[in-house]
């Protein structure tokens, strides 16, 4: 079991939840996103006592998986103090060919939101490219998303292609392919730290986004009494599986098919004897046993379910 500790990341729209929520420690700067397990090089983790969970990878490949080979998903926590840009994640093929990247399918579980808080995910009404185009260039692109109002709790999808935005007031527990590929459509007129408008990337976000009405694809289940207390499938593609664990008592697993990513929500309690308090992360590799035990919220992320395999 590795404890992880995250990169942070100081965008314009963030706030200072994660610091007053986590201890997220920005040095006097707003923190954005904290990249909780991560092996991407534009902000790998670290582990507790030294290296990166690259490195450990690197010379320890099979602990992802029996066949071995990288970490697919990279999990963040986002905080939202303003809109993020509408923007849109290209797919493996465009994103390999185009960028030298992975695509993005990534999940949204909303670990807080502000009243009248909310989402921002696909169309709501038919519309083509170039009437797409055309409503981004005049700042009319909103018009035709589907917004969402969002509680604590929920759980979104979000596949590759379909455009999106979190809104001001949310904060949430992102699970994506690793990648750090965005296209941005739209940014309401905001600019960056050199003063200059934020670039859109419109020819290359018309050439990936699904026009096609949005269908909900997440596929939560409700919860299950398990020993140790109760878990739900939060969604599964194929590139993660993403449950939600309400701890009671001890839970241990061990799963020989796959890593098991475990983020803490809320609450607290011992992690294979050792203490863990909310707002930790941890990465147990394939096949490990591991044991949680007390009263927490825990996102556990891990490879593809595959017939038969327990949840």
């Amino acid at each position: 079991m590795l404890r992880l500790l995250p990169a942070l990341k100081d965008y314009i729209w963030g706030g200072h939840k994660l610091e007053r929520m986590y201890g997220r420690d920005g040095g006097g700067k707003k923190v954005s996103e904290s990249w909780e397990v991560s092996v991407h090089p534009d902000g790998p983790s670290r582990i507790e006592g030294g290296g990166t969970l690259a490195e450990y990878l690197r010379e320890n490949p099979f602990a992802v998986s029996p066949q071995g080979g990288p970490l697919p998903v990279l999990i963040k926590l986002i905080d939202a103090a303003q809109n993020l840009s509408v923007q849109v994640h290209p797919d493996d093929d465009y994103a390999r060919r185009t960028e030298g990247d992975n695509g993005k399918t990534e999940m949204w579980y909303i670990v807080q939101a502000d009243e009248g808080a909310g989402i921002y995910c696909g169309f709501r009404e038919e519309v083509g490219r170039e009437a797409f185009l055309r409503m981004a260039a005049d700042g009319s692109v909103e018009k035709c998303l589907n917004f969402v109002p969002v509680r604590a709790g929920d759980c979104y999808l979000i596949p590759a292609g379909t455009v999106h935005a979190i809104g001001a007031g949310c904060l949430i527990c992102e699970v994506q392919q690793s990648s750090n590929v965005t296209y941005r459509v739209y940014d309401y007129g905001r600019k960056g730290a050199d003063g200059k408008p934020r670039p859109l990337h419109l020819q290359k976000a018309a050439d990936v986004i699904d026009f096609s009405l949005f269908r909900d694809r997440t596929g939560s289940t409700p919860f299950a009494e398990v020993a140790g207390g109760k878990e739900r499938l939060l969604t599964q593609c194929k590139y993660f599986c993403c449950r939600e664990l309400l701890l009671s008592g001890e839970y241990a697993r061990q799963d020989p098919e796959s890593f098991t990513a475990a983020v803490v929500l809320e609450g607290s309690g011992t992690i294979d004897g050792k203490p863990f308090a909310a707002g930790e992360s941890f990465f147990i590799p394939c096949k490990e046993k591991y044991a949680l035990c007390g009263e927490a919220r825990v996102i556990l992320t891990g490879l593809p379910r595959t017939k038969g395999r327990e949840l």
